[in-house]
Order: C-alpha cells, then sequence, then structure tokens
C-alpha cells in the first residue's frame, strides 16, 4: 500500500515537493526529491527537532536525507542543521561567518524567544558551517530529471537570504522568511529593509505568476500575496515603488 504525504505528516505541493509546519515557532521545511537524493529546507529549531525533521523525510523518501538548504541565519531555521550530519549543506553567501562568530547572538536570540537554554547549548555547540556558498545562483541536480534553482536574493529578512525554486507544474518556491503569512514579516536588527523590497521583486521574477510561493511561517500563497506583502513593506519602510 502506498503512503500518502499527507499521511506521514507532509503537505504535497507538486510531484516530489513538500513541506512541513513545524510545532512552537510554526516554522516551514521543505523536502524535494530527486533520484536517489532528499533534498531538504531548513533544518528546524533545535537538534532534535532537526532529527525528528531527518527521519519523517527520509520515511518518507526511502532514502538519506543527501543536501540541506538553509535560508537564512536565524536559529528556528538552522540550529537543527547538526541532525542531518552527511548532508551537502548550501547557504547564501555569508552566512557561513554568521554562523561562525555570531554564535552567542544567535544562542541569546534563541533563548530569547523561548528555547530552553539546555536545547540552544547543545545547537550552537554542533553548528555546522554551510559547504556551499550561493552568491548568484546554483543549479542543484538532484537526478532523474528533478532540478532545484538556489538563488541567493536578498538581502532583505537578513543579509543572507536564500531562495530554492523547483521547476514543475506548478513551479514552488521557498521562500523563507522574505515571506510570511501567519503574520506581519519581522524586522530584526540583522534585517535590511531598504532591499527587502527588492528581494521579494527578485522572488516573484524567479517564480512567476503561477508559482506556489512557501512562506517561512503560514499557509502556502500565491503572487498576488507576495506582491501585496511587497508593496506593504515598501510603504512600511518608506521605500520607493
Amino acid at each position: 500500500m502506498t503512503v500518502t504525504w499527507e499521511e506521514l505528516g507532509w503537505e504535497r505541493l507538486a510531484a516530489g515537493v513538500g513541506r512541513c509546519r513545524l510545532p512552537g515557532w510554526d516554522c516551514t521545511a521543505g523536502l524535494v526529491l530527486g533520484e536517489g537524493t532528499a533534498l531538504v529546507v531548513d533544518a528546524g529549531s533545535s537538534l532534535a527537532e532537526g532529527a525528528r525533521l531527518r527521519a519523517r523525510a527520509q520515511e518518507l523518501a526511502g532514502r538519506r536525507v543527501t543536501h540541506l538548504a538553509l535560508t537564512h541565519p536565524h536559529f528556528d531555521h538552522v540550529f537543527g542543521a547538526a541532525a542531518f550530519a552527511g548532508a551537502e549543506v548550501f547557504a547564501a553567501v555569508g552566512m557561513d561567518a554568521v554562523l561562525a562568530y555570531e554564535r552567542a547572538e544567535l544562542r541569546l536570540d534563541a533563548v530569547r524567544n523561548g528555547l530552553p537554554v539546555a536545547d540552544a547549548d547543545e545547537a550552537v555547540d554542533a553548528l555546522p558551517l554551510p559547504r556551499h556558498l550561493v552568491s548568484g545562483e546554483w543549479t542543484l541536480d538532484l537526478g532523474g530529471g528533478r532540478q532545484a534553482l538556489l538563488a541567493n536574493v536578498g538581502p532583505g529578512h537578513t543579509a543572507h537570504d536564500l531562495a530554492v525554486l523547483v521547476p514543475g507544474e506548478p513551479e514552488v518556491v521557498f521562500c523563507g522568511d522574505l515571506v510570511e503569512e501567519s503574520g506581519e514579516p519581522q524586522a530584526g536588527p540583522d534585517a535590511v529593509p531598504s532591499h527587502w523590497p527588492a528581494a521579494l521583486d527578485r522572488l516573484l521574477d524567479l517564480g512567476g505568476a503561477d508559482a506556489l510561493y512557501v512562506p517561512g511561517h503560514g499557509a502556502v500563497v500565491d503572487a498576488a500575496f507576495v506582491r501585496a506583502q511587497r508593496d506593504a513593506l515598501a510603504a512600511r519602510f518608506g521605500v520607493s515603488p
């Protein structure tokens, strides 16, 4: 009997492409299946959550997770990364420096937002650096005709925002926290508000009018939602259209 994505806790978005919403911070994680490969987008907020996410991905894929893409350097998206040992890790150029030299700030932000101190300490101690740094666009061949385009579309929500486009019918764009549906986009001290609307323009150019856009938090949205959020951010931060 074939087990469906939904039965294993995933929301299927297209053939071989899905996502799940993790508890706690309602952070989205993505999954893209190729031939003998599995790409996970974002790693969860702790080593324990990352391990659960990896197990869920591998149960559905029937193979180990081979690739991990990190959309930006916030704890709820990266602190589970060490649970993906052996996976090739991708991120926007410059994110390696954040993860190497700003661990104390990442830990403090995690604890401030409710992650137990022991979990934060464990994650920071084990946090791996991304091996593959994307400065423009990187086409990842996952085998069997499956590709994923990794695009450094920031700065915006942070200085190091990576989007993942999965071609198909429909096309799927994993946006990280450049797009949020469950609340107003969060602009912390590491945001670059003056460039955020332009980053969303690049996202829209990447996916087009008919793509599914997967926000870092909340329900999947369409191009009209992203465009409206882009315009709201431009007005909020005084950026010219």
